[in-house]
């Protein structure tokens, strides 16, 4: 009986032993297979950096493989269909080419091309002042504030300065003649500034820079809130104050004198030799 029980569990071993070598071989044989070919496709990409408003052509771009599994929205895989067309933005080195890093073929190159559709470009005179030490330069955002005068006329007298902010978060697009900034971030003293506003803004902007003074306000890219913020009148920032506010000071009742009526005369009747006469005497 203990014979046959043996005889069981060593064949029940033997089979198990069989059943894990099976599964460790085939694991085995899967591990060393050959890994499933990765199809490709070439895609379109930049030959070196590339700054905006390059106009592209054939010895500016390349073609790279590409994991056909993953395309990008937008890639191109043929060098004809981008060129001719000028970047919107920079590039870098074998960064991929992309319809929305692209201006339209009829949009020309250089500043123009970095226009977009519906919007304006505008320049005013600037300084080391206005120009925040020449920090503002391309792809800043800045607020614009003018300073001028407001009142009756000068005939009048009546006349105020004010500073208003006119325009908030502005991009920058050029810094002269540069539409690229600094890569080290290097201010640039320049006498020009390019703004990019909406055409009722390039009115205000045109009116305030010949009409008044601008200022530039340097903001931060992130910084996209709107702040509105109010008017800032002369005559009240240099004002000395408010007038004192008086003292309450208490006031006595007024003694009221009642005059007393006046005396009223006495009279006396005077008999001289005959002769009858009245005379009235103060009465004291």
């Amino acid at each position: 009986m203990n014979r046959n029980r043996l005889l069981i569990g060593f064949a029940f071993a033997i089979v198990l032993a069989f059943g894990a070598s099976a599964f460790v071989y085939h694991a085995f044989r899967q591990a060393s297979a050959a890994p499933a070919p990765v199809v490709t496709q070439k895609i379109v990409v930049a030959d070196g950096a590339l700054p905006l408003g390059t106009l592209l052509d054939a010895s500016k771009l390349k073609t790279i493989s590409w994991n056909a599994s993953e395309p990008m929205a937008g890639m191109f895989t043929k060098i004809e269909d981008v060129a001719g067309r000028a970047l919107i933005t920079s590039v870098s080195e074998n960064e991929p080419i992309l319809e929305g890093k692209l201006a339209s073929r009829e949009a020309g190159a250089g500043l123009p091309a970095t226009i977009p559709a519906g919007m304006r470009a505008i320049s005013v005179a600037v300084n080391d002042v206005i120009g925040v030490a020449g920090f503002v330069t391309p792809g800043t955002m800045v607020d614009v504030l003018v300073t001028g005068v407001v009142g009756g006329g000068t005939q009048s007298g009546n006349t105020s300065n004010v500073t208003r902010t006119i325009l908030e978060n502005v991009r920058v697009l050029a810094a002269g003649q540069k539409i690229e900034q600094d890569r080290e971030g290097k201010p640039q003293t320049v006498p020009v500034i390019t703004l990019l506003v909406a055409p009722d803004d390039a009115g205000k902007l045109a009116m305030a820079s010949t009409q008044g003074k601008i200022q530039l306000a340097l903001r931060n890219t992130v910084d996209v809130k709107s702040t509105n913020p109010g008017p800032v009148l002369e005559s009240v920032l240099f004002a000395s104050g408010a007038p004192p506010v008086p003292e309450h000071i208490a006031v006595a009742p007024r003694k009221v004198i009642i005059a007393p009526p006046p005396a009223v005369p006495f009279t006396v009747e005077v008999i001289s030799g005959g002769k009858r006469e009245t005379k009235s005497f103060p009465n004291q």
